[in-house]
């Protein structure tokens, strides 16, 4: 089964090899037509301005422009049209699995991609499924970036910016309806209280869905979201020269379905079947966010402190067995009586970086920092007889059958430094080199009992950087990253899962072209895994737990380009390869020679867009998305594989400078696949589930600008 889906990646590195091939071509016979360019993003990927093209890292990039005409409303909607990257969503309202080079995410522990806003680290997987508006750019980097961004950061970084206050007054209004009675309203209002000196922004979002996935017991839908409100303010101080202050908070409340797992008797993981639950799923909760940041420049460098703060809750209630009486007659692995299940989770973390970063000028450029991070986690887990189809059971002492508790501490040190020195006016040498130590702690409320772990890790990283003329590069690196181990629930089998390391070795070229009308990058990478941690259920203990593959070798291939072929039609395509390989395993020796869970071995991301003026500052836009996903395979065993898909996104719109009108479509072919599975052998219970993803969405969107 593996050699064929090689075969099969190297037919798709192939056929992207001919696609970007015919760009240029087109390219070529229009290149007098327009002084456009493409590839012009600014980005601070390595915490500094640069041209997005003078990053020696595979960063797909999105700026304001890129943004609304892609119609990119959340983390799904931007992952999805990078290579080598999936984001599925599953179980709760803000669970999601994103897999980056084939290192993927799992539940309760760190994230496998660091993820920051605005320069703040956002250190649970719950921020991950975030909602995308009033966003001035989203940053994608591939490959470890442990050297600069630390703990988390094995497979790429997604760095966020948020648009700043303004010294002017402006802001938008900006709602959709869709399918399933979806609303979704965005609005942001910025400008100065004290002209020059003190700015501000302020943004909102709100949203309520009815659903699309109808339960086939209950007739409801499962996907429905109750409400989900945004909210979130700045100010910034420039009143004094060469100091900034910026103090910025963010409020989320959510009511939305969850826990909608289907069961699939046939073991077929392309057997697409309807959620079957007799308890409603409910996910609920908050996240609370605050920050504040302080820049002096000094001149020859720029300090910056930022302390940060953030509360999540999440809670869910639903059910066990994902079945009722009628379909389900013998019970909960055959008991006799029907099973609920629920969560509650509260994470707190408070973190304090100071950031020393050179001036861009001259030959040598340096960064220094140093990060503290305090986390306090309580998790309560519950299962319970469900005597009267609901989710009270939960809260019932005497219908409990599984009451776990526990409390975990976690302390995070880290000291950090970056530098490039130009060896000539062609080549440069990056290092970066930091030093991550967590020391856990977990209290088993239930019982008393308290263990104690301390995790750390040097990682280097290495870069040489050649240009071949200004608006060509290549580049070789070598960089690491690490993912701290921890706890998993007590009384579970593993009761201590081991830190991941990653040793990834890399090579690429950055090329522009026709007067930078043709964008053409790309990279090999080939990376050693140690003790690659992955997650499966336990439904008979309601335990979510984490495991350790001792060692894991991955190696790919990425290609993408972007072209402005005449002055209104621009085209991009990508393809992205990932060949895990299970080369030692203790805990499932049988797995030898497999890939590892949730592989995709290649994607090929296509995409056109169509933009003509119309009269008086408006243009037509009409915009289309494409993604083929190869198989995917589920678990370590692969034994279970999700057939190949095709997923295809348009856009079509007017759009001024003061409003916009777009109708959308989001898979509209109707694509049904699971967007999580988990067989059997991997969930204690006796038959697969899978959770479905969205099947096709439209409707309509409106804005406002002034």
């Amino acid at each position: 089964m593996k050699i064929k889906s090689r075969r099969s990646g190297v037919k798709a590195i192939a056929l992207a090899g001919m696609t970007l091939a015919s760009v240029p071509a087109v390219a070529q016979t229009t290149a007098a037509e327009s002084d456009q360019a493409v590839g012009d993003i600014v980005v601070t990927a390595q915490r500094r301005e640069q041209k997005l093209q003078d990053v020696p890292i595979q960063v797909t990039a999105f700026d304001e422009a890129k943004i609304e005409t892609a119609g990119i409303r959340n983390t799904a909607d931007a992952l999805t049209l990078v290579p080598n990257v999936s984001f599925d969503e599953s179980f709760t309202y803000l669970n999601s699995f994103v897999t980056v080079r084939g290192i993927s995410q799992i539940n309760n522990a760190d994230p496998p991609i660091a993820v920051v806003v605005d320069g703040v680290p956002q250190n649970n997987q719950k921020q991950l499924r975030m909602d995308l508006f009033d966003i001035k750019r989203i940053e994608v980097l591939k490959g470890p970036q442990g050297g600069l961004y630390g703990r988390n950061a094995l497979g790429g970084a997604i760095n966020i910016v948020t648009k700043q206050p303004s010294n002017d007054y402006e802001g938008f209004l900006q709602g959709s309806y869709g399918n399933g009675d979806a609303i979704d309203v965005d609005a942001a209002l910025s400008g100065p209280l004290v002209k020059d000196q003190l700015l501000f922004r302020a943004s909102a979002s709100y949203k309520q869905d009815g659903g699309r996935i109808e339960n086939a017991f209950t007739g409801d839908n499962t996907d429905f979201v109750r409400y989900d409100y945004n909210l979130r303010g700045q100010l910034s101080y420039i009143g004094i020269d060469r100091l900034t202050l910026d103090l910025r908070g963010a409020y989320r409340d959510f009511s939305a379905g969850g826990i909608a797992d289907s069961i699939v008797a046939s073991g077929n993981a392309n057997d697409i079947q309807p959620p079957r639950s007799n308890i409603e799923g409910l996910t609920f909760g908050h996240i609370a966010d605050a920050s504040f940041k302080v820049d002096y420049d000094f001149g020859p460098v720029t300090l910056t402190s930022i302390t940060s703060y953030s509360d999540i809750i999440e809670n869910y209630r639903g059910d066990l067995d994902f079945s009722n009486s009628r379909d389900l007659p013998g019970g909960f692995l055959g008991f006799g009586f029907q099973a609920g299940q629920g969560q509650n989770l509260s994470v707190e973390q408070t973190s304090q970086e100071l950031r020393l970063v050179s001036r861009n000028r001259g030959p040598f450029r340096w960064i220094l920092g140093a990060y503290y991070l305090d986390t306090n986690r309580s998790l309560d887990t519950r299962a319970f007889i469900d005597v009267t189809g609901s989710r009270s059971g939960f809260d019932n002492p005497a219908v409990r059958i599984v009451n776990q508790s526990e409390s975990n501490a976690n302390e995070a040190y880290a000291v950090y430094g970056q530098f490039d020195y130009d060896l000539t006016d062609r080549l440069t040498i990056s290092g970066a080199l930091r030093y991550d130590r967590d020391r856990r702690e977990q209290t088993n409320v239930v019982s008393g009992a308290v263990r104690r772990r301390s995790f750390d890790d040097v990682q280097p990283k290495i870069t040489l950087t050649y240009k071949l003329d200004p608006s060509k590069l290549v580049y070789a690196t070598y960089s690491t990253g690490f993912r701290s181990g921890g706890f998993n629930a007590p009384a579970v089998a593993i009761p201590v899962f081991r830190s991941e390391k990653l040793q990834n070795y890399e090579a690429g070229f950055k090329t522009s072209w026709l007067n930078r009308r043709l964008v053409v990058n790309g990279a090999v990478y080939f990376e050693r895994d140690k003790d690659y941690q992955f997650f499966f259920i336990d439904a008979a203990t309601a335990s979510q737990i984490i495991g350790n593959l001792d060692r894991v070798n991955i190696w790919g291939v990425e290609l993408e380009a972007e072209a402005l072929v005449t002055r209104n039609l621009q085209l991009s395509a990508a393809v992205g390869t990932t060949d895990t390989n299970i080369r030692k395993s203790a805990l499932y020796p049988t797995a030898l020679g497999n890939y590892t869970p949730k592989t995709v071995p290649w994607t090929i991301n296509l995409s056109a867009q169509y933009s003509r003026p119309i009269a008086n500052g408006t243009k037509l836009i009409l915009r289309a998305d494409y993604q083929h996903r190869a198989k995917k395979y589920w678990q370590v065993d692969n034994v279970d594989v999700q057939r190949p898909i095709d997923l295809v996104n348009l856009r079509a719109g007017i759009d001024s400078k003061h409003w916009s009108l777009y109708g959308f479509g989001r898979n509209v072919f109707n694509v049904q696949y699971y967007a999580d599975y988990n067989p059997s052998n991997f969930s204690g219970l006796p038959y697969d589930i899978g959770f479905r993803a969205q099947p096709a969405t439209y409707g309509i969107e409106a804005k406002l600008k002034f």
